[in-house]
């Protein structure tokens, strides 16, 4: 028996549009420096590979750009935010981490 579904628009789409500015930092930007390429991989795996996070949380936006790093994306809690730029900035250095992460609004 067929249930009748509303569509849902994705959790993020609101959150995209902002992407479309033009001095928005974007995956595009990424730096394709051997240097970079290996901070952000570095970045990434700490956070994927901490469980406590969300999936919101492993799939936030890390563009990483003559040695600095920006974090953008929603995450659930204020916990994550700070957890995720903690990581990033243990391995990238405190000073090089713009950590401009959004807690989601419940």
């Amino acid at each position: 028996m067929a249930q009748d579904a509303t569509p849902v628009a994705p959790d993020n789409s609101a959150v995209n549009a902002r992407d479309h500015d033009a001095g928005a930092i974007t995956a595009g930007q990424q730096s394709n420096a051997t240097s970079d390429a290996e901070l952000t991989r570095k970045i990434r795996r700490a956070v994927v590979t901490d469980h406590a996070l969300s999936i919101m949380a492993h799939n936030v936006k890390i563009v990483s750009a003559h040695g600095s790093v920006i974090l953008r994306g929603p995450v659930k809690t204020k916990e994550e935010k700070t957890a995720i730029a903690s990581k990033a900035e243990a391995i990238a250095g405190t000073d090089k981490v713009d950590n401009q992460l959004e807690v989601k609004s419940q």
